[in-house]
């Protein structure tokens, strides 16, 4: 999604952002550093971790930046689980796209990978 919506709005952008790496995340994206590490002490849950972050956002970009990150964050969870609870079936796993997107990732890197299905 963040690929396309660069793409669409002609913004470079460096995926390796969503991988922890803080100067990719900053590339093209205001705040891009901090979103990101609220984004993972979201997802860690761990509170020193998130009220850190939440703080570093809030001084760096304003409450509005703040409030909007939190209400998406907060959208993508409640989507995934209304997915998952009524059995709505992942996006196609074998497209170029979505192959070259977890090959870049290095996402194979995780345990759960063993449940993705990939081209033969």
């Amino acid at each position: 999604m963040l690929r396309a919506s660069a793409l669409t709005n002609q913004t470079e952008i460096d995926i390796q952002g969503v991988n922890g790496d803080a100067s990719a995340a900053a590339t093209g994206i205001e705040h891009g550093e901090e979103l990101m590490k609220f984004a993972e002490a979201l997802a860690s849950g761990e509170a020193v971790s998130l009220s850190e972050s939440r703080e570093a956002l809030l001084a760096k970009a304003g409450g509005n930046v703040l409030v909007d990150a939190a209400g998406v964050a907060a959208n993508f969870q409640r989507m995934v689980r209304i997915a998952d609870s009524i059995g709505i079936p992942v996006d196609n796993m074998e497209t170029d796209l979505g192959q070259q997107v977890r090959e870049e990732l290095n996402l194979s890197r995780f345990a759960t990978s063993k449940n993705t299905l990939s081209k033969s």
